[in-house]
């Protein structure tokens, strides 16, 4: 375990682990193994080289690929002199992509070889340097880049509160916002749970973890953060594939890992999810949206493992609640609607819109203090005032509630809030509701215009194959399981829903058609 008191940057991490366990192996990716010593040595090469390319403490470079090894040898590098890592969703639009690379002011490029091309017709004139992952016959590789460097510690002074990675957020409104991330907030809590009774949260030298979710989310990075600071070993997915998830469970003795609903649904859903052995899997780890119980029970009976859901968000450095296994139950209760409790080290809050607290059992805006709360948005100070309050009171934007026992239940993002004939309605409520239907795969409530209720419920519904319910059916399920004012008032039918590269569906996407040429989106 390491010592918190030696561990006060992502640099420090690796010159632990190398210290304490550098012939164990930190990562596999695509059948090689990197060991921690080798790890740290990388790190030291690629900071060295950052250095050299004019990369200070401070500065933004910038990673456009999938998932890989080699893009946790630069985030470990860069704070090893103090630079900031800020991923791109490689699932941007080439505008999308460089409004973020502008917007960072990024100083260094590393791309993968799927992107060449793209970042061609980019306008890239004040970048330092652009690095191909794999070389592209205009220069060296980066292994061949790296390899060029110093392997001796560059020893820049870092410090706790230094920023170490920059994500941006999925930009579901307006323009992506680069939420800062500090070394303590990545890692302080990691310490503390580390030594805490949170027995699924424990870790081993021999656990392995997969590291499937996408690194420009937090859900990724994040998650290959935690098995290095708890000495595990990661096992690097490029991307996610269902049949790719089931081939690393079977033969890299996979431990731990995380989901998101929508790529656990598509797990399920592959022809041999029922004849996988997964007893060498402890805990499945799910969360960044709401998840239907009737699929998560699906979950629990086929993997036959102990379940944890997270809450968290890019803005907290990720999870700060949790739902433990123990609270998990096939059966169904009350529960197993909610997101869990505060892990230790966060504080919890609900406001009203007047910032003022609720009492238990009332819904209002969920609110965060923890030391792994960011540090701000970029260049963006009056959207972080919005945000963090002098108290250092984060507003996540979601809607939920309190229990009497401290358990939090969400309802939905306060922004996704359908209000119908002054009636409140979350849509996730709702969506639990429909799932349930047996010809029902997927489901988005959104609000539509009404010149009634102002705002009408409706269901966006994916089919299951070979099934063709009615809309009258679905609504008639859902009034027998929510208050009619909440049942969809009309369902239409589409083929795939829309959803970001963490898999939040894209509700706006949905919502336009029906408010396009209208003033106002709400009524």
């Amino acid at each position: 375990m390491l010592n918190p008191t030696r561990v006060r940057s992502l640099g420090d991490v690796a010159r632990e682990q190398a210290r304490l366990r550098g012939d164990s192996v930190a990562f596999v990716f695509e059948g090689h193994a990197t060991t921690y010593a080798e790890f740290d040595r990388h790190t030291n090469k690629a900071a060295n080289g950052l250095a050299a390319l004019g990369v200070r403490a401070g500065s933004r470079i910038s990673y456009l690929g999938k998932n890989s090894e080699a893009y946790f040898e630069l985030v470990f590098g860069a704070a090893k002199i103090g630079a900031v890592m800020t991923p791109i969703n490689w699932r941007l639009a080439p505008p999308e992509i460089a409004y973020i690379l502008s917007d960072s002011g990024a100083e260094a490029l590393f791309v993968g070889p799927e992107f060449i091309d793209v970042v061609r017709g980019l306008p890239t004139g004040d970048l330092r340097g652009v690095i191909a992952m794999e070389g592209d016959g205009d220069g060296p590789g980066y292994e061949a880049w790296r390899d060029a460097q110093s392997p001796s510690d560059p020893q820049v002074r870092v410090d706790w509160e230094d920023i170490a990675l920059q994500l941006y957020t999925s930009g579901t409104t307006g323009r992506p916002k680069g939420a800062m991330l500090s070394n303590r907030a990545l890692l302080e809590l990691r310490a503390l749970h580390a030594t805490s009774d949170l027995g699924w949260n424990r870790w081993t030298p021999d656990d392995v973890s997969l590291v499937a979710m996408p690194i420009s989310h937090i859900g990724g990075t994040g998650w290959g953060i935690m098995g290095l600071y708890n000495g595990a070993t990661g096992v690097v997915a490029r991307e996610f594939d269902p049949a790719a998830v089931l081939d690393f469970i079977e033969r890299d003795r996979i431990s731990k890992i995380f989901m998101v609903p929508a790529a656990m649904q598509i797990v399920l859903r592959d022809p041999r999810a029922r004849e996988v052995d997964y007893s060498r899997v402890k805990y499945v780890l799910y969360g960044a949206s709401p998840i239907p119980l009737d699929l998560l029970k699906e979950a629990m009976e086929v993997f036959g493992c102990g379940f944890v859901q997270m809450y968290g968000m890019t803005e907290t450095s990720g999870t700060i609640v949790a739902l433990p296994p123990e609270d998990h139950q096939v059966a169904g209760g009350p529960r197993m609607r909610s997101a869990g409790k505060a892990l230790p080290g966060v504080e919890l809050a609900i406001l009203d819109e007047e910032g003022r607290r609720l009492p238990a059992n009332q819904v209002g805006e969920i609110a965060i203090r923890s030391p792994a709360n960011m540090s701000g948005y970029w260049n963006l100070p009056e959207a972080t005032a919005k945000t963090v309050d002098a108290e250092g009171w984060l507003r996540s934007g979601d809607a939920g509630y309190l229990d009497e026992d401290g358990y939090l239940f969400i309802h939905d993002r306060v922004k996704d809030m359908i209000i119908s004939g002054g009636e409140n309605v979350y849509p996730a409520e709702v969506e639990n509701a429909v799932y349930g239907h047996p010809d029902v795969a997927e489901v988005a409530v959104i609000g539509v215009p009404d010149p009634k209720w102002g705002e009408a419920v409706k269901a966006v519904v994916v089919r299951k194959p070979g099934r063709e319910p009615t809309p009258e059916e679905i609504i008639a399920w859902s009034r027998e399981r929510i208050a009619g004012f909440k049942a969809p008032k009309s369902v239409d039918f589409i083929d795939a829903l829309p959803r970001n590269a963490s898999g939040k569906i894209l509700r706006r996407e949905l919502r336009e058609p029906y408010w396009a040429g209208l003033e106002r989106r709400v009524s």
